[in-house]
């Protein structure tokens, strides 16, 4: 099967620009809120699909979407210093929350609250978050990785 990276990149930043996300934060929709929420997405993406997508693609996926975020940051008129910089912290901040994920009981109210607080900065509106992810992994359970290669989708729950 071929993938199509760019069509799930596209899916998972579609999810991460949904304005309710922001809303509820209570803080301005910038870059690094994106960043983080794009990081969480992903990483639940990976965790679900990981047993049906072999390690050569999740590779190819993982260093298509670093490419995706090095040239953001190099939009925004960082210089090669601190874009090498950035990405760094940002790598280590992805590796950080999937390690995190991976090991969490998904199940465990607390364990999500705790997760939350931690990478969104905020203790506001925690339910609609833990809620929100919730309905995002049930999403992932009832569709087929298929769906999020094909082109954008309707990505309402």
């Amino acid at each position: 099967m071929k993938y199509n990276y760019l069509n799930i990149y596209n899916n998972l930043i579609k999810l991460t620009r949904n304005k309710n996300l922001y809303l509820y934060l209570e803080k301005n929709d910038t870059f690094y809120e994106r960043l983080i929420f794009l990081f969480i997405h992903l990483a639940l993406f990976l965790k679900h699909f990981k047993v049906s997508i072999p390690q050569k693609n999740l590779q190819e996926l993982f260093d298509l979407i670093i490419r995706q975020i090095e040239l953001s940051i190099r939009e925004i008129g960082y210089g090669d210093v601190t874009v090498n910089k950035k990405m760094k912290d940002f790598i280590n901040l992805f590796y950080s929350i999937v390690d995190q994920i991976e090991t969490m009981d998904l199940e465990n109210y607390h364990n999500h609250i705790n997760f939350l607080k931690k990478h969104l900065n905020t203790d506001k509106n925690m339910d609609f978050y833990v809620d929100y992810f919730n309905k995002y992994r049930l999403f992932l359970k009832n569709n087929t990785l298929n769906s999020f290669t094909k082109d954008i989708i309707n990505l309402n729950f």
